[in-house]
């Protein structure tokens, strides 16, 4: 399971928690290309619901990646 797979999932369960997106994103492996998002919160702290919601399917994509290219490996 690649090392991100837990972390996104803390993310998706926890996106008010800045400290679990910071652990997600300053994890990334070097050669990786970074995608920057929109905020999750306003400066207020009410969670702007798109950005979260775009957020989300970004990792719920790369993980099916993931998965793809591990039975790929695999297979």
């Amino acid at each position: 399971m690649p090392y991100w797979r837990g972390k996104a999932k803390i993310v998706l369960a926890h996106p008010e928690d800045d400290e679990a997106i910071w652990v997600l994103y300053s994890r990334r492996t070097p050669d990786s290309e970074a995608i920057w998002y929109g905020s999750m919160k306003t400066e207020d702290c009410t969670p702007i619901k798109e950005n979260i919601r775009i957020a989300e399917e970004a990792i719920k994509l790369r993980v099916e990646e993931a998965d793809r290219r591990k039975q790929n490996y695999q297979g």
